[in-house]
């Protein structure tokens, strides 16, 4: 059958050149005879992969050689723990933002370690917005400010960065990781689950400031031990090694056909404007974020009518545009237009709402 078009906020669609490459290094990977499915990890050929990986990686973030970049396991929900295992160790506070479910889930678990505090929150308005905050909203001894800078569920994105001084800034970026330009200078940590813009499912990215290493607690597990995991440059143990390949595809694909991380913006922007622009004209369909908060990854919008969504879900996913069901959390639909989705879907899809609403419009 036809390729659909996969709309999941993940694990979510890849490039079909990616796809199409790791097709036919399957059996045979650059001459060596084996897939990077069973190859060591320790091999040269793995090695390569993976030293390559990490230096795609700084090119495109221009990422300063003061920083680490780990290849984990555990996907970002382990680093909930293992952030305040690590970095919450002067005085044993942190402040978060609760921006959405994520961010909750990261500060929820960061209480368990410590005296951890909401900064601000959006879940007065359903996590619609991102909430605005000054430098005195952070207390003055706090040892790291945690923000997750998309949201995933909720469709809201950091557009400017909360005012944290010289504090420690930490970011889950899981869901707009290599999406644009980011200044990875103005973080201490910055942390992303591949599976959403990056790679399969299975690996997590994690980019840290070198000062910050060497300061956990005596308890954190060594798998979550950051020091540890640079000390082994990412292989302490067997890394995910497919998914780190997939990753350097990737890689490779937004240096070499894209064109960069800018570029790769502007491609982002013009895809997200297409759905948008249809959602603010529509009669019939609405997007639930305000306007100056709205992420170019994760699109969600309502209907109103559980029935009406329902027809519109099952009547989509029958045409060919899957996942757009919204999180069980929220209902509604949501459009995940990761990287790798071609602006022909979001404008295929854009046809097919329209379409949907004159047919179902008394």
């Amino acid at each position: 059958m036809a390729r659909v078009f996969n709309f999941s906020a993940g694990p979510s669609t890849l490039p079909e050149k990616v796809l199409e490459q790791a097709a036919a290094e399957m059996m045979d990977y650059q001459g060596s005879g084996q897939s990077v499915m069973e190859m060591s990890h320790r091999s040269k050929v793995f090695d390569k992969i993976i030293k390559d990986a990490e230096a795609l990686m700084r090119e495109l973030y221009n990422i300063p050689d003061n920083y680490k970049v780990l290849f984990l396991q555990g996907g970002a929900s382990a680093q909930f723990s293992a952030i305040p295992l690590n970095f919450m160790n002067g005085t044993g506070k942190a402040d978060y933002i609760i921006t959405g479910q994520w961010a909750k889930k990261a500060f929820q678990e960061a209480q368990k370690y410590g005296d951890v505090v909401a900064a601000a929150s959006s879940a007065d308005k359903t996590f619609s917005y991102i909430p605005k905050t000054k430098a005195e909203d952070f207390r003055e001894d706090a040892d790291y400010v945690y923000i997750c800078m998309n949201n995933t569920i909720y469709g809201t994105v950091y557009k400017e960065l909360p005012p944290v001084g010289d504090k420690v800034l930490i970011a889950d970026v899981s869901s707009c990781a290599l999406s644009e330009p980011l200044d990875i200078s103005k973080f201490g940590v910055v942390y992303f689950g591949a599976q959403k813009n990056v790679a399969p499912a299975g690996l997590v990215v994690a980019i840290i400031r070198e000062d910050l290493l060497g300061k956990a607690r005596d308890i954190t597990p060594v798998m979550m031990n950051y020091q540890v995991q640079a000390d082994a440059d990412s292989l302490y143990n067997t890394p995910p090694c497919w998914t780190i390949y997939i990753c350097k595809l990737v890689l490779e694909w937004i240096k070499n056909d894209i064109g960069g991380l800018a570029a790769m913006k502007e491609r982002n922007e013009k895809k997200a404007a297409v759905l948008y622009n249809f959602l603010d004209s529509s009669k019939m369909f609405k997007g639930t974020v305000v306007k100056e908060d709205r992420s170019l990854m994760n699109v969600p919008f309502v209907i109103g009518d559980d029935e009406l969504e329902k027809k519109f879900i099952a009547e989509a996913t029958e045409a060919g545009f899957v996942n757009l069901k919204g999180h069980r959390s929220v209902g509604g639909m949501r459009a995940s237009i990761y990287n790798a989705m071609p602006i022909e879907g979001v404008e295929k899809l854009v046809e097919f709402m329209a379409e949907f609403e004159k047919a179902n419009t008394k």
